[in-house]
C-alpha cells in the first residue's frame, strides 16, 4: 500500500501536531506491519525523511521482525479483541538493539511495542523508541570503573552528602567484612567508627567538603566483627555544576602491616643504631603500641639469667606497681608475665580479680582500672626466655587479631633490644668480631694491621699472611653447612694454637683468614708459615668422618713489600693464589713477579670471557687407536684458544683460569655442541668414527639439566647417544652430592658414555668407583714418561688396566709417544691408546685428511698381509709333492 492510499481522520492534523512535539520516537504499524504514521522524533532517530517512513517495512528500517503486531486469536473478534489488546499496560515486546543508519553510523535503541485494539484501526501496533546510546556508554563506563575498583586492594566507599553509603568495592568487603548489600544505605560513621576511633580525625576528614584537594588521615576504625583496623583514609568531595557536594569518595588502605607495624620496626632499629638505652627504647615502644591500640596498656619486662623479672618499659602503668615487680622470680603461679616466662608460652588472665595466678599481685592493676592481662614470652635466638611483652585491658576480655599482630612483631623487636642490652658491654666485639669463630672480622682487620705497624720498631719487620682453606667448598657441599661451620671453627682453633703472643689472627670471611706475624724477618716468617702449614695437615674429625685440612698461604712483608695496609693485604692475597697454583697446602712470599702474574691473570680472564662470548675458541681432535687391530676407537675433542693479542694460549693455562673465573661450565656446553656438530658432519661425509669424547668439569655435573641439554644436542644433530663420550675427572668421585650421581645415571641410561679421565692421579676410592656408571678409564699421560723404565710406574699402569678389566670397562692410555710404550700396553691388554705416536691434536679438516690416509695405510697393510698369507699357502702346497718324490728316491 502506498502512503497516498491512507485516509487520515479529521483529527489527523491535531494528532500529527501533538506527535511531532513528543520527544520519544513513535511509529504506528498497520495490520500488515507497515508504518502507518510516524512522528518527527522517529525520523530524526532513524535518520530518514518523515515521508519515506510511511509505508516502510520495519525490517527495512533496521528493526527486528518481533516488532510486527500480534494478530488476534481466531475466536477473538470485536469487543473481545479490543479487550485482549487493551487489557494491560506492559509492552507486548521490548528490546534494546543496535541499528545501522544509511550513513554507516550506529545507534543503540530502546524499543517497546504495544499492540492496539481494533478500535484504533488501521493502526494495530505502537512502537515507542528512544536513543540510549549515551546511556549505554555511561553504563559500560560505570561497569568498567566498578570492575577496576574491584581489582584494587584499597577499599572504595562512595557516599552521598549525608554520608549514606551508595557504593563499596570488593576490597571493602574483604577488609571490613560487609557485603555491598549490607553496606548500601548505611551511614559511614555508624558502620566503621568504634570506641577507640579518634573523633577529631573523623571531623577533619569531614572537612573534605571545604578542601578541594581532599583530606588524608591515618585512622583506627573497626570491621564487622568489631576488630580494629588501622587505615589511611583519603576522602574527597565531588560537586555538581552548581558547586554543591554530590558525592563523597573515600579510599581506605589497610596499613596495619605496611605502615604501623613497620613504624615499630623502624623505631627499634633506629634506636639500636643510635645506642639509645634499653629503658628508653622500651618506654617509647610501649607508647607507640598504645597509639596503635588505644584500648590497651603496654608493659615490657626483662627476665635475667636467674629467672627474675625487671621492668623495662610501661609508662602508662602506675610507677609503684612497676617497682613492685622488680626482682620477682618467675613461676607457674606468678601473674600473667611470670607464668608466661616460666611456661614459655602466652598466658591470658581474662579477669585479674578472680584469676588464682594473680591473687598476690592484683591490687596494683585493679587499682589502676586494669581488669585483664595477656602476656607473651620474649625469647632469644638461643630459645631461652629473656623477657615478656604484656597487654593490660580495662575490661575483662582477650586480645583481638590486631593485638596479636602487634605482639607478634613486638616480641621479635623486644628480643633484639633485650639481647642488645645483654651484650652491651661487648657491643664492640660483636661489631668487629666474627660471630662463628670469635676472631676479628673484615671490619677490624685493617685497624688490627695498623696497630701492628704502629708497634713495629724501627728496622724491624712484620708479615701479613693471607690463608685460604683448601677444598672448603667440598666440605660444605658434601657434608652440609653445619659441618662447614664446624670445620671453620676447628681451622681457627688450630691457627690460634700456632701464633705467639703479640701476633694477630682474623677472619676476612668465608674460608679466608689473616695472620699478622709481629717482629718477624723473612726467615722467621717462613719458619712460622711452615709450622702453621704442618699443623693444618692433620685431618679434622667432624662427626664420624675424618676430613682433610690444609691451607694455601701467601705472605707480604712490611716494610719490604709495602707500607700501606691495603697493599699488604692485596700482595698477600696474590701470593696465596700462587701457593694454590703451586699445589696447595703450602705457602709463598710475595714478589714483583707475582704482581706481574696477577696482572697477566686479569688480562687473560678478560680475554677469555670475550673469546667465549664471541665463540673464538676452537676444537682440535686427536684419534684414539684400538690396540688389538689398529682400528679407530674414537676421537677426543680438545679445546684450543688463539687470541689475537695473546697468541696461542695453552689449555694448561686457560682451563684452570676458566675454573677460577666460573667460565668452565660454559666451555663444557660449547664443547659438546661443537663436537656433536662436527661428528654429524663427518657422518654425512661417510667417515666412520665410533664415538667422540668431550671433556667436562665436575661443575657441569652439578647442573640438573645437563642430561636434558645433551639429549637436545644429540637430537639436533641426529646422533645416537652411544656416539658421545663425556670425560670427567676424579673430582666427580669425591663429590658425593646426590645431584651429580643422579645426572651421571641419567646420562648413562640415555646411552651416553662416561669416561674417567686422568685416572690414578687423584685419590679415587675403588669401592666408590665400582658404584659409578663408568664406561671407560683413561690412564693419565704422566705415567707414560717412566713407563718403559720405572717398575713402580709400570706396576701402577698394570693395576689400572686390571681394575678396568675387573670392572668390565675399557682402558685408554693417554700420551703414548714411542713404539716400546705401545708394545708394553698391548701386552698388558690396554684397550686403546692415544698420543703423538699416532697423531697430534689437529683441526677438523686436518683430522679428516689424516683419517683417510690412516684408513688407506691400514688397508694397504691388510692387503700385504693377505698377500703374504696366500704366498705362504701356495708355497706349502707345491713343496709337499717334492718332499714325497725325494723320499721315494
Amino acid at each position: 500500500m502506498l502512503a497516498s492510499e491512507f485516509q487520515p481522520a479529521a483529527s489527523a492534523p491535531l494528532l500529527s501536531a501533538a506527535l511531532d512535539r513528543v520527544s520519544e520516537a513513535i511509529l504506528f504499524l498497520d495490520m500488515r506491519g507497515r508504518v502507518h504514521r510516524a512522528n518527527k522524533a522517529a525520523a530524526a532517530l532513524l535518520r530518514r525523511d518523515l515521508a519515506s517512513l510511511v509505508g516502510a517495512e520495519p525490517t527495512d528500517l533496521g528493526l527486528p521482525e518481533q516488532v510486527m503486531p500480534t494478530p488476534p486469536p481466531d475466536d477473538a473478534t470485536g469487543d473481545a479483541a479490543a479487550e485482549i489488546r487493551g487489557a494491560h499496560d506492559e509492552p507486548d515486546f521490548a528490546c534494546e538493539l543496535t541499528i545501522r543508519h544509511p550513513d554507516g553510523s550506529r545507534s543503540r535503541i530502546q524499543l517497546h511495542r504495544y499492540d492496539l485494539s481494533s478500535d484504533l484501526a488501521p493502526a494495530r501496533a505502537l512502537l515507542l523508541m528512544r536513543d540510549v546510546t549515551t546511556e549505554v556508554r555511561l553504563r559500560e563506563r560505570d561497569a568498567l570503573m566498578s570492575s577496576v575498583a574491584d581489582r584494587s586492594n584499597r577499599a572504595v566507599v562512595v557516599a552521598d552528602h549525608n554520608l549514606n553509603i551508595l557504593y563499596t568495592n570488593a576490597a571493602f568487603a574483604s577488609i571490613f567484612g560487609y557485603s555491598a548489600e549490607e553496606a548500601l544505605g548505611q551511614e559511614v560513621e555508624k558502620l566503621l567508627v568504634g570506641p577507640c576511633t579518634d573523633p577529631a580525625i573523623v571531623e577533619r576528614l569531614k572537612q573534605c567538603i571545604l578542601d578541594e584537594q581532599g583530606v588524608e588521615e591515618d585512622l583506627l576504625i573497626y570491621d564487622k566483627a568489631g576488630h580494629e583496623i588501622w587505615t589511611t583514609a583519603h576522602v574527597k568531595a565531588h560537586r555538581n555544576r552548581q558547586g554543591k557536594v554530590k558525592y563523597l569518595v573515600g579510599l581506605l588502605s589497610d596499613i596495619r602491616e605496611t605502615k604501623q607495624l613497620r613504624s615499630l620496626q623502624q623505631l627499634i632499629m633506629s634506636s639500636l643504631a643510635s645506642d639509645v638505652s634499653i629503658t628508653t627504647i622500651a618506654d617509647e615502644l610501649c607508647r607507640q603500641v598504645e597509639k596503635l591500640a588505644p584500648d590497651v596498656v603496654c608493659s615490657i619486662l626483662h627476665v635475667d639469667s636467674d629467672g627474675r623479672v625487671h621492668p623495662l618499659g610501661g609508662p602508662s602503668l602506675p610507677p609503684a606497681y612497676s617497682a613492685s615487680l622488680d626482682g620477682v622470680a618467675i613461676g607457674p603461679e606468678v601473674g600473667s608475665c611470670g607464668t608466661a616466662a616460666y611456661l614459655c608460652q602466652p598466658v591470658l588472665a581474662r579477669d585479674i580479680d578472680t584469676d588464682p595466678r594473680w591473687q598476690p599481685y592484683k591490687a596494683g592493676p585493679l587499682g589502676a582500672g586494669l581488669r585483664a592481662c595477656w602476656s607473651t614470652p620474649i625469647q632469644g635466638k638461643d630459645g631461652r626466655v629473656i623477657g615478656t611483652f604484656a597487654f593490660y585491658f580495662r575490661e575483662c576480655r582477650g586480645p583481638s587479631p590486631w593485638h596479636e599482630q602487634i605482639v607478634q612483631a613486638c616480641v621479635q623487636l623486644g628480643s633484639l633490644a633485650i639481647e642488645r642490652q645483654e651484650v652491651r658491654s661487648t657491643i664492640s666485639q660483636v661489631a668487629y668480631h666474627d660471630m662463628l669463630t670469635g676472631l676479628p672480622n673484615r671490619a677490624r682487620i685493617p685497624s688490627m694491621i695498623a696497630e701492628a705497624i704502629k708497634a713495629c720498631p724501627e728496622g724491624s719487620h712484620l708479615a701479613v699472611a693471607f690463608l685460604d682453606a683448601d677444598n672448603f667448598k667440598d666440605v660444605n657441599d658434601t657434608l652440609g653447612h653445619a659441618a662447614g661451620d664446624e670445620f671453620l671453627v676447628g681451622f681457627a682453633n688450630r691457627l690460634r694454637a700456632q701464633i705467639r703472643p703479640g701476633d694477630m689472627l682474623g677472619r676476612l670471611g668465608g674460608d679466608e683468614f689473616v695472620i699478622v706475624l709481629q717482629n718477624r724477618d723473612p726467615l722467621e716468617a717462613s719458619l712460622a708459615a711452615a709450622r702453621i702449614t704442618a699443623a693444618l695437615a692433620m685431618p679434622l674429625t667432624i662427626g664420624k668422618r675424618q676430613v682433610p685440612m690444609s691451607a694455601s698461604m701467601g705472605l707480604s712483608l712490611y716494610p719490604d713489600n709495602a707500607k700501606d695496609i691495603e697493599t699488604l693485604i692485596k700482595q698477600a692475597d696474590q701470593a696465596m693464589y700462587k701457593a694454590k697454583r703451586g699445589g696447595r697446602a703450602t705457602y709463598r712470599f710475595f714478589s714483583a713477579d707475582i704482581d706481574k702474574l696477577a696482572e697477566e691473570r686479569l688480562m687473560h680472564s678478560t680475554a677469555l670471557r670475550e673469546a667465549i662470548a664471541s665463540e673464538a675458541l676452537t676444537l682440535h681432535y686427536q684419534p684414539q687407536i684400538r690396540t688389538r687391530d689398529g682400528a679407530i676407537h674414537g676421537v677426543e675433542a680438545l679445546a684450543r684458544w688463539h687470541d689475537p693479542v695473546l697468541g696461542e694460549v695453552s689449555p694448561a693455562k686457560f682451563i684452570p683460569l676458566a675454573e677460577e673465573c666460573g667460565l668452565i661450565e660454559q666451555i663444557g656446553v660449547w664443547s659438546i655442541k661443537t663436537a656433536c656438530q662436527q661428528m654429524a658432519s663427518w657422518r654425512r661425509a661417510g667417515l666412520d668414527i665410533p664415538c667422540i669424547s668431550v671433556n667436562l668439569s665436575p661443575i657441569n655435573f652439578q647442573n640438573v639439566n645437563l642430561a636434558a641439554m645433551v639429549a637436545q644436542i644429540l637430537a639436533a644433530n641426529d646422533l645416537p647417544a652411544k656416539m658421545l663420550m663425556l670425560e670427567i675427572t676424579e673430582g666427580v668421585i669425591l663429590n658425593e652430592r646426590a645431584t651429580v650421581i643422579a645426572t651421571m645415571n641419567e646420562l648413562r641410561n640415555m646411552g651416553v658414555g662416561l669416561s674417567l679421565d686422568d685416572f690414578g692421579t687423584g685419590y679415587s676410592s675403588l669401592s666408590r668407583l665400582a658404584q659409578l656408571p663408568i664406561d671407560e678409564l683413561k690412564i693419565d699421560r704422566s705415567f707414560m714418561r717412566d713407563f718403559e723404565n720405572d717398575s713402580g710406574t709400570r706396576a701402577i699402569v698394570t693395576a689400572v688396566v686390571r681394575v678396568g678389566q675387573s670392572l668390565d670397562v675399557a682402558v685408554v692410555a693417554e700420551g703414548v709417544e714411542t713404539e716400546p710404550q705401545r708394545k708394553l700396553l698391548a701386552e698388558l691388554g690396554c684397550d686403546a691408546m692415544q698420543g703423538f705416536l699416532f697423531a697430534r691434536p689437529m683441526a677438523a679438516s686436518a683430522f679428516s685428511r689424516w683419517l683417510l690416509d690412516y684408513s688407506a695405510h691400514r688397508a694397504s697393510l691388510m692387503l700385504r698381509q693377505v698377500g703374504r698369507a696366500l704366498a705362504q699357502a701356495t708355497g706349502s702346497a707345491t713343496a709337499a709333492p717334492a718332499r714325497v718324490a725325494a723320499a721315494a728316491s
